[in-house]
Protein backbone atom coordinates (compact mmCIF):
# COMPACT_ATOMS: atom_id res chain seq x y z
CA UNK A 1 0.00 0.00 0.00
CA UNK A 2 1.21 3.48 -0.90
CA UNK A 3 0.12 6.78 0.65
CA UNK A 4 -0.01 9.79 -1.65
CA UNK A 5 -0.65 13.33 -0.36
CA UNK A 6 -1.79 15.86 -2.95
CA UNK A 7 -1.77 19.64 -2.73
CA UNK A 8 -4.66 21.98 -3.50
CA UNK A 9 -6.54 20.55 -6.49
CA UNK A 10 -8.84 23.56 -6.91
CA UNK A 11 -10.78 22.08 -9.79
CA UNK A 12 -7.67 21.10 -11.80
CA UNK A 13 -9.04 17.63 -12.43
CA UNK A 14 -7.11 16.84 -15.60
CA UNK A 15 -3.82 17.61 -13.89
CA UNK A 16 -4.84 15.45 -10.92
CA UNK A 17 -5.52 12.51 -13.22
CA UNK A 18 -2.20 12.93 -15.04
CA UNK A 19 -0.39 13.10 -11.71
CA UNK A 20 -2.04 9.95 -10.39
CA UNK A 21 -1.25 8.17 -13.66
CA UNK A 22 2.43 9.01 -13.20
CA UNK A 23 2.50 7.00 -9.98
CA UNK A 24 0.08 4.31 -11.18
CA UNK A 25 -2.29 5.11 -8.32
CA UNK A 26 -4.40 2.05 -7.54
CA UNK A 27 -7.52 2.68 -5.38
CA UNK A 28 -7.66 -0.98 -4.41
CA UNK A 29 -4.29 -0.81 -2.67
CA UNK A 30 -3.31 2.85 -2.32
CA UNK A 31 -4.60 5.83 -0.34
CA UNK A 32 -4.97 9.38 -1.62
CA UNK A 33 -4.82 12.20 0.94
CA UNK A 34 -6.10 15.60 -0.26
CA UNK A 35 -5.17 18.72 1.74
CA UNK A 36 -8.37 20.58 0.87
CA UNK A 37 -9.48 23.28 -1.55
CA UNK A 38 -10.77 20.60 -3.86
CA UNK A 39 -12.86 23.10 -5.80
CA UNK A 40 -12.76 26.56 -7.40
CA UNK A 41 -10.47 28.35 -9.85
CA UNK A 42 -9.93 25.35 -12.14
CA UNK A 43 -12.59 24.14 -14.61
CA UNK A 44 -13.05 20.66 -13.14
CA UNK A 45 -14.59 21.09 -9.70
CA UNK A 46 -17.51 18.79 -10.51
CA UNK A 47 -15.46 15.79 -11.70
CA UNK A 48 -13.01 16.36 -8.86
CA UNK A 49 -15.70 15.98 -6.21
CA UNK A 50 -17.31 13.04 -7.99
CA UNK A 51 -13.96 11.28 -8.28
CA UNK A 52 -12.92 11.76 -4.64
CA UNK A 53 -16.36 10.80 -3.36
CA UNK A 54 -16.36 7.65 -5.46
CA UNK A 55 -12.92 6.66 -4.16
CA UNK A 56 -14.72 6.10 -0.87
CA UNK A 57 -12.31 4.29 1.48
CA UNK A 58 -9.33 5.03 -0.75
CA UNK A 59 -9.36 8.79 -0.16
CA UNK A 60 -9.00 11.01 2.88
CA UNK A 61 -9.91 14.70 2.62
CA UNK A 62 -9.36 17.70 4.89
CA UNK A 63 -11.66 20.64 4.26
CA UNK A 64 -10.25 23.88 2.89
CA UNK A 65 -11.62 27.40 2.82
CA UNK A 66 -12.86 27.06 -0.78
CA UNK A 67 -14.68 23.86 0.13
CA UNK A 68 -16.48 25.58 3.00
CA UNK A 69 -17.26 28.52 0.73
CA UNK A 70 -18.88 26.13 -1.75
CA UNK A 71 -21.26 25.01 1.00
CA UNK A 72 -22.29 28.63 1.54
CA UNK A 73 -22.66 29.29 -2.18
CA UNK A 74 -24.69 26.14 -2.77
CA UNK A 75 -27.21 27.31 -0.14
CA UNK A 76 -27.19 30.89 -1.46
CA UNK A 77 -25.57 32.32 1.67
CA UNK A 78 -22.87 33.75 -0.61
CA UNK A 79 -22.63 34.45 -4.32
CA UNK A 80 -20.27 32.46 -6.49
CA UNK A 81 -17.19 34.24 -7.76
CA UNK A 82 -17.14 33.88 -11.57
CA UNK A 83 -13.39 33.23 -11.36
CA UNK A 84 -14.15 30.05 -9.39
CA UNK A 85 -15.78 28.41 -12.43
CA UNK A 86 -18.42 26.67 -10.30
CA UNK A 87 -21.38 26.96 -12.70
CA UNK A 88 -21.18 23.34 -13.90
CA UNK A 89 -21.02 22.08 -10.32
CA UNK A 90 -23.81 24.32 -9.04
CA UNK A 91 -26.09 23.15 -11.86
CA UNK A 92 -25.26 19.45 -11.45
CA UNK A 93 -28.15 17.09 -10.56
CA UNK A 94 -26.03 15.51 -7.82
CA UNK A 95 -24.97 18.81 -6.22
CA UNK A 96 -26.75 18.10 -2.94
CA UNK A 97 -25.25 14.59 -2.79
CA UNK A 98 -21.78 16.01 -3.31
CA UNK A 99 -22.13 18.85 -0.81
CA UNK A 100 -23.62 16.48 1.78
CA UNK A 101 -20.54 14.28 1.33
CA UNK A 102 -18.23 17.28 1.45
CA UNK A 103 -19.62 18.80 4.63
CA UNK A 104 -19.03 15.70 6.73
CA UNK A 105 -15.34 15.64 5.85
CA UNK A 106 -13.08 16.70 8.74
CA UNK A 107 -10.74 19.65 9.14
CA UNK A 108 -7.85 17.37 10.03
CA UNK A 109 -6.77 13.88 9.02
CA UNK A 110 -4.33 11.68 10.90
CA UNK A 111 -2.09 8.80 9.90
CA UNK A 112 -1.15 7.59 13.39
CA UNK A 113 1.29 4.87 12.39
CA UNK A 114 3.46 7.54 10.78
CA UNK A 115 2.67 10.39 13.21
CA UNK A 116 1.29 12.51 10.36
CA UNK A 117 -1.39 15.19 10.68
CA UNK A 118 -2.88 16.84 7.62
CA UNK A 119 -4.87 20.06 7.54
CA UNK A 120 -5.52 22.64 4.86
CA UNK A 121 -3.67 25.71 6.13
CA UNK A 122 -1.68 24.47 9.11
CA UNK A 123 -1.88 23.89 12.85
CA UNK A 124 -2.02 26.65 15.50
CA UNK A 125 1.42 26.56 17.16
CA UNK A 126 0.00 27.05 20.66
CA UNK A 127 -2.40 24.07 20.51
CA UNK A 128 -1.51 20.62 21.76
CA UNK A 129 -2.80 17.47 20.07
CA UNK A 130 -5.73 16.99 22.43
CA UNK A 131 -6.94 20.54 21.86
CA UNK A 132 -6.55 20.26 18.09
CA UNK A 133 -8.66 17.10 18.02
CA UNK A 134 -11.30 18.58 20.31
CA UNK A 135 -11.75 21.82 18.38
CA UNK A 136 -11.72 20.15 14.96
CA UNK A 137 -14.27 17.59 16.15
CA UNK A 138 -16.62 20.35 17.34
CA UNK A 139 -16.59 21.92 13.89
CA UNK A 140 -17.11 18.54 12.23
CA UNK A 141 -20.10 17.83 14.47
CA UNK A 142 -21.70 21.15 13.51
CA UNK A 143 -21.09 20.61 9.80
CA UNK A 144 -22.61 17.14 10.05
CA UNK A 145 -25.79 18.41 11.73
CA UNK A 146 -28.98 19.16 9.74
CA UNK A 147 -28.86 22.85 10.70
CA UNK A 148 -25.22 23.32 9.68
CA UNK A 149 -26.00 26.35 7.52
CA UNK A 150 -27.85 28.40 10.14
CA UNK A 151 -25.74 27.25 13.08
CA UNK A 152 -22.27 27.64 11.56
CA UNK A 153 -21.80 28.41 7.86
CA UNK A 154 -23.87 31.61 8.01
CA UNK A 155 -21.66 32.89 10.85
CA UNK A 156 -18.18 31.91 9.70
CA UNK A 157 -17.51 34.94 7.50
CA UNK A 158 -15.74 37.06 10.08
CA UNK A 159 -12.15 37.97 10.86
CA UNK A 160 -13.13 38.74 14.45
CA UNK A 161 -12.29 35.30 15.85
CA UNK A 162 -8.59 35.64 15.11
CA UNK A 163 -6.99 34.88 18.48
CA UNK A 164 -7.41 31.86 20.70
CA UNK A 165 -8.35 32.18 24.34
CA UNK A 166 -10.29 29.97 26.70
CA UNK A 167 -13.03 32.57 27.20
CA UNK A 168 -14.34 32.27 23.63
CA UNK A 169 -17.94 31.19 23.23
CA UNK A 170 -18.62 27.86 21.54
CA UNK A 171 -19.43 29.56 18.24
CA UNK A 172 -16.32 31.76 18.48
CA UNK A 173 -14.23 28.66 19.14
CA UNK A 174 -15.56 27.00 16.00
CA UNK A 175 -14.96 30.08 13.87
CA UNK A 176 -11.42 30.44 15.19
CA UNK A 177 -10.79 26.79 14.45
CA UNK A 178 -12.04 27.22 10.88
CA UNK A 179 -9.97 30.38 10.44
CA UNK A 180 -6.82 28.73 11.81
CA UNK A 181 -7.07 25.41 10.03
CA UNK A 182 -8.25 26.72 6.65
CA UNK A 183 -7.02 30.33 6.34
CA UNK A 184 -3.87 30.77 8.44
CA UNK A 185 -0.65 32.12 6.96
CA UNK A 186 0.98 34.72 9.19
CA UNK A 187 0.78 35.33 12.93
CA UNK A 188 1.13 38.57 14.87
CA UNK A 189 3.38 38.69 17.96
CA UNK A 190 0.34 38.05 20.20
CA UNK A 191 -0.39 34.87 18.18
CA UNK A 192 -3.44 36.36 16.48
CA UNK A 193 -4.08 35.41 12.86
CA UNK A 194 -3.34 37.86 10.06
CA UNK A 195 -5.76 37.65 7.15
CA UNK A 196 -4.26 40.31 4.88
CA UNK A 197 -0.77 39.29 3.77
CA UNK A 198 -0.60 36.43 1.28
CA UNK A 199 2.95 37.08 0.07
CA UNK A 200 5.77 34.60 0.44
CA UNK A 201 7.88 35.26 3.56
CA UNK A 202 10.79 36.52 1.43
CA UNK A 203 8.50 39.18 -0.06
CA UNK A 204 6.74 40.28 3.15
CA UNK A 205 8.23 43.49 4.55
CA UNK A 206 6.04 43.57 7.67
CA UNK A 207 8.51 42.52 10.36
CA UNK A 208 5.68 42.08 12.88
CA UNK A 209 4.37 39.07 10.96
CA UNK A 210 5.79 35.57 11.27
CA UNK A 211 4.82 32.57 9.12
CA UNK A 212 2.93 30.15 11.35
CA UNK A 213 5.35 27.33 10.52
CA UNK A 214 8.30 29.34 11.85
CA UNK A 215 6.75 29.62 15.32
CA UNK A 216 7.61 26.88 17.80
CA UNK A 217 4.85 24.33 17.39
CA UNK A 218 3.88 21.85 20.10
CA UNK A 219 2.44 19.29 17.71
CA UNK A 220 5.25 19.57 15.16
CA UNK A 221 7.67 18.51 17.88
CA UNK A 222 6.28 14.99 17.61
CA UNK A 223 4.42 14.86 14.28
CA UNK A 224 4.92 15.50 10.59
CA UNK A 225 2.54 18.21 9.38
CA UNK A 226 1.13 18.21 5.85
CA UNK A 227 -0.72 21.25 4.54
CA UNK A 228 -1.51 23.36 1.47
CA UNK A 229 -3.29 26.72 1.09
CA UNK A 230 -0.24 28.97 0.71
CA UNK A 231 0.72 28.80 -2.95
CA UNK A 232 3.17 31.68 -2.64
CA UNK A 233 5.64 29.60 -0.61
CA UNK A 234 5.74 27.05 -3.49
CA UNK A 235 6.43 24.14 -1.16
CA UNK A 236 9.45 25.76 0.50
CA UNK A 237 9.33 25.66 4.32
CA UNK A 238 12.39 25.71 6.60
CA UNK A 239 11.16 22.84 8.79
CA UNK A 240 12.14 19.27 7.99
CA UNK A 241 8.97 17.58 9.21
CA UNK A 242 6.53 19.90 7.41
CA UNK A 243 5.34 19.40 3.84
CA UNK A 244 3.73 22.35 2.04
CA UNK A 245 1.96 20.93 -1.01
CA UNK A 246 0.14 23.87 -2.61
CA UNK A 247 2.33 24.76 -5.56
CA UNK A 248 -0.15 26.89 -7.46
CA UNK A 249 -1.47 24.61 -10.18
CA UNK A 250 -4.60 26.71 -10.62
CA UNK A 251 -2.37 29.79 -11.01
CA UNK A 252 -0.37 28.28 -13.86
CA UNK A 253 2.34 26.50 -11.85
CA UNK A 254 2.11 22.79 -10.97
CA UNK A 255 0.37 20.26 -8.74
CA UNK A 256 2.45 18.35 -6.20
CA UNK A 257 2.05 14.81 -4.91
CA UNK A 258 4.10 13.56 -1.95
CA UNK A 259 4.71 9.81 -1.85
CA UNK A 260 5.14 9.05 1.83
CA UNK A 261 6.93 5.72 1.57
CA UNK A 262 9.69 6.97 -0.75
CA UNK A 263 9.61 10.56 0.53
CA UNK A 264 9.48 11.78 -3.05
CA UNK A 265 7.62 14.72 -4.57
CA UNK A 266 6.06 14.19 -8.00
CA UNK A 267 4.70 17.14 -9.97
CA UNK A 268 2.40 17.84 -12.90
CA UNK A 269 2.53 21.17 -14.72
CA UNK A 270 -0.65 23.11 -15.37
CA UNK A 271 -1.94 22.18 -18.82
CA UNK A 272 -1.74 24.93 -21.41
CA UNK A 273 -5.01 26.12 -22.91
CA UNK A 274 -5.29 25.38 -26.63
Amino acid sequence: MANYFVGDIQGCFEELQLLLNKVAFNPSTDMLWAVGDLVARGPGSLPTLRYLKNLDGSARVALGNHDLHLLAVSKKIKRANPKDQLAQLLEAPDLSVLTDWLRVQPLIQELPEHNIIMSHAGIPPNWDLSQLRTEARLVNQSLSAPDYISSLIAHMYTNGSNKWNNALSELERKIFCINALTRMRYLHPDMSLDFDCKLAPKDCDNKALTPWFEVENQIAASHTLVFGHWAAVMGEVPVANMHALDTGCCWGEHMTLWHLESDQKITQNKLKKS
